[in-house]
């Protein structure tokens, strides 16, 4: 069975940092190209960052430069570092792969950007 299991969110100032993880089971995951998406309330969730099994990344624009996607294939888990926190990166943050056919999706982990 898999699963994905995010953690690291909280309430942080403008301008702060935090550091998302998502440990994965029940994959190959050194296989598996990995992503993080966001969802703010009323909005459509979003692709943020993507890692590929080889560790190639890709950001959308509006966090380039300030979110880095990374793997740590020993340890199953892909972490989001988010640096220069805006109250527009407020958002439940959520971790996917796809394997197949099928998306998996963590539970995802709040962040909120409020001074």
């Amino acid at each position: 069975q898999v699963q994905l299991v995010e953690s690291g969110g909280g309430l942080v100032q403008p301008g702060g940092s935090l550091r998302l993880s998502c440990t994965a089971s029940g994959i190959i995951f050194r296989l598996n190209a990995m992503d993080w998406y966001r969802q703010a309330p009323g909005k459509q969730r979003e692709l943020v960052a993507q890692i590929t099994n080889d560790g190639s990344t890709k950001y959308v624009d509006s966090v380039n430069g300030r979110f880095t996607i990374s793997r740590d294939n020993a340890k199953k888990t892909v972490y989001l570092q988010i640096n220069s926190l805006k109250p527009e990166d407020t958002a439940v943050y959520y971790c996917h792969t796809l394997l197949g056919y099928v998306d998996y999706w963590g539970q995802g982990t709040q962040v909120t950007v409020t001074s």
